[in-house]
């Protein structure tokens, strides 16, 4: 074993991981980034954000082009999957944008060290693997993500009874597809084989879909994904899987108690969430403080309970997002550095790559009510929108909550195409402290699907123009 001195090592290439060591290494820290996987981007880019929406976009084009183009005055004659072709695809984005991030390494002088890091202590890291070694630091940085929380009884194997990982690499369409689990993951990968071909069946504890998004945009999803082909089995508790060669079933009864029942499926997607990634790192060992969840305990400044130790991303507290833990990555070396950044965790954006996408920022209705806080709302459906209508994507609406006295924009809530996109102004107008009436007052080019947020923001007060 060797010894190496830096001023920071960082365990985890994912998203917080590779993006906090290269700005470490731009403010002039000697940085090493230590990861295991033998590619960088963690589980976002390697099994999970990434490859999903590859095959997202792929299965929303095949989809168009047996049933959108016709209409279109488009003929295109029969239109064929090839399976094989579509990962392959899928792969090669994976691995372009791999070797990106391993040439920003370079270009940045980051030591890219390839193994798994265990904390000894004292600022050191034993990496083991090929080539064992021991790292030395002022500071060790923690970014090691998060992994597929299981479920009792359902043993997933990647084969029929699969993760996200798994589900990403099916060999075949499956007739029938059982989602355990209604989230985001779920629902992404699930509308995926649906478009394939798979007839797909979610199932989930919880008497609704997407926990924690607005529960009226939450029902719109649902019953535009019913109208998909989507079943969906709410209220229910799976309570085991047993595999055959061809076929796996599982048992259900409901959440509140009652009658079991079963479910034959090819293949089972287990999606009901994921867990801080923390095993074998030497934390208890060390004295990281750890919560029921098994999160790292960080103060404001990413540091936990061991001098000289810092945490960010899925092992901390909040959302389990790749841009939520870049910015924490950027924001924790950027304080390391002593400069002085912030995150205001409530402007932190989600998205949904389902069709019509979801995307959140800000409070909910639910919240706002909860929390006692008096508000206007501001709606537009998007069969108002000149360019939606065109497009022939009309689905959906933009909803902007706003403060009832001062008109400050709390929170903006989209089911509708380019959702992801188009939340972008909104997160920006709340990072700015604007006012629903600074929107409204915003000029938007016409025709754009961004007019349905000019005209959701003229509704807070009443004044609509084209809705």
């Amino acid at each position: 074993m060797s010894d190496d001195i830096f001023d920071l090592i960082i365990v985890g290439g994912g998203p917080g991981g590779y993006t906090a060591a290269i700005r470490a290494a731009q403010l002039g820290m000697k940085t090493a980034c230590v990861e295991k996987r033998g590619a960088l981007g963690g589980t976002c880019l390697n099994v999970g954000c990434i490859p999903s929406k590859a095959l997202l976009q792929s299965s929303e084009l095949f989809e168009e082009a047996q049933h959108s183009f016709e209409s279109r005055g488009i003929s295109t004659g029969t239109v064929k999957l090839n399976l094989k072709k579509m990962l392959g695809q899928k792969d090669a984005t994976v691995e372009s944008l791999t070797q990106g991030i391993e040439f920003l390494f370079k270009k940045n002088k980051v030591t890219y060290v390839k193994g798994a890091g265990v904390l000894q202590g004292g600022g050191r890291v034993e990496v083991t693997g090929e080539n064992p070694q021991i790292l030395k630091a002022k500071n060790i940085l923690i970014a090691t993500g998060s992994e597929v929380t299981p479920l009792p009884n359902v043993e997933i194997d990647e084969k029929q009874i699969v993760s996200s990982t798994g589900a990403l690499e099916l060999p075949k369409v499956p007739k029938k597809m059982i989602v355990i689990g209604a989230g985001v993951i779920g629902l992404e990968l699930g509308t995926v084989w649906r478009r394939l071909g798979a007839e797909v069946t979610v199932v989930e504890f919880l008497d609704r879909i997407l926990p924690g998004t607005d529960n009226e945009v939450a029902k719109t999803t649902q019953r535009i994904m019913k109208k998909q082909g989507i079943k969906f089995m709410l209220g229910k508790k799976v309570t085991g899987a047993k595999k055959t060669k061809s076929a796996v079933t599982i048992t259900v009864e409901p959440a509140k108690g009652g009658e079991e029942e079963s479910l034959k499926a090819d293949v089972v997607l287990l999606a009901i969430g994921r867990r801080p990634y923390t095993d074998g790192l030497g934390l208890e060992d060390i004295g990281v403080d750890q919560d029921k969840q098994g999160r790292i305990v960080v103060d404001e400044n990413f540091k936990s309970s061991v001098d000289g130790v810092y945490a960010i991303g899925d092992v901390i507290e909040g959302p389990m997002l790749a841009h939520k833990a870049e910015d924490e990555g950027v924001v924790c070396v950027e304080k390391l550095s002593g400069q002085m950044p912030h995150i205001d965790y409530n402007i932190i954006p989600g998205v949904i790559y389902t069709w019509p996408e979801v995307a959140t920022v800000g409070q909910t209705e639910e919240q706002l009510k909860e929390t006692g806080v008096e508000y206007n709302v501001g709606k537009s459906p998007f069969m108002a929108n000149s360019r939606a209508r065109a497009n022939g994507f009309t689905d959906g609406f933009v909803k902007i909550l706003a403060d009832k006295k001062s008109d400050k924009v709390l929170g903006v809530h989209i089911i509708g195409p380019d959702a992801g996109t188009i939340i972008h102004e909104c997160v920006l107008a709340m990072e700015f402290g604007a006012s629903a009436e600074d929107i409204a007052r915003t000029c938007h080019a016409h025709p754009t699907l961004n007019e349905a947020v000019k005209e959701a923001a003229l509704a807070v007060a009443g004044r609509t123009l084209n809705s």
